[in-house]
């Protein structure tokens, strides 16, 4: 068990480590590894703390970069917005007068995405407690997002049932399916056959909310990866120090 442990913990320090790292170190990482199969396991407890540090503070910035209040709305590459096929209508309703109503729908749509985002936390932790050796050949065989995309493969259900109730709280409390309807109304009498197709709400601001996560958590992920400023703790400094 140990020999497996110390192969696990091991092999997956490539994960985090920048591919700019010299062969030699890289070389030597090989070595412990042939240390660890031989049964004496040197240095694998520090290596292993410091791949699940790595994770968690990866995955720990980018919900708590969401989940403040803007992080969705004040990030234009996360930041939700209407339905692509709801846009022509919402530009005649903005020319119409109705800038604001379109604008406060948009708004509570990311308010919703950020008070869901801390849902994902603990989610994630319980990812990488259950990551296998096998997940990691995978991993290390991928880019430098591959932990982001193995999160997504093994996650993406569970966030999906945590987000949707709390985004669908929230909305129904900011009034989002009453604004809607509103703003449908309005279109449908202004425009000559003019309607707003029908939209499912919750489910379309669950998808991008998760869409969003994802992108923050590969943009933390290759971070570590390549940069040796965002290895924010002592443990993260000395485990991937070049």
């Amino acid at each position: 068990m140990k020999k497996f442990s110390g192969l696990f913990v091991l092999a997956f320090l490539f994960l985090t480590i920048s591919p700019a790292l010299s062969q030699d170190v890289k070389g030597a990482i090989k070595g412990d590894m042939g240390t660890a199969a031989g049964g004496s396991g040197a240095g694998a407890g520090d290596v292993a703390a410091g791949l699940k540090e790595a994770l968690a503070v990866g995955t720990g910035n980018a919900v708590q970069t969401l989940s403040k209040s803007n992080g969705y709305f004040g990030d234009a590459a996360v930041k939700i917005l209407l339905p692509q096929k709801l846009q022509t209508a919402a530009e005649i309703l903005k020319k119409a007068g109705y800038q604001k109503e379109v604008d406060d729908l948009i708004l509570s749509m990311n308010r919703a995405a950020e008070q869901a985002a801390p849902k994902a936390g603990p989610i994630f932790e319980d990812a990488v407690k259950r990551m296998t050796f096998e997940d990691t050949q995978k991993i290390l065989n991928g880019g430098n997002t591959a932990a982001t995309d193995y999160f997504k493969a093994k996650t993406t259900p569970q966030l999906t049932d945590a987000f949707k109730p709390v985004v669908a709280d929230s909305m129904n409390q900011a009034g989002v399916t009453r604004s809607y309807k509103a703003l449908t109304d309005r279109y449908t009498s202004m425009v000559p056959f003019g309607k707003m197709d029908s939209l499912d709400l919750d489910s379309y601001v669950t998808g991008k909310s998760l869409d969003g996560l994802f992108l923050k958590v590969g943009q933390e992920e290759a971070k570590i990866r390549t940069n040796p400023a965002a290895r924010t703790t002592d443990l993260l400094k000395k485990v991937f120090a070049k």
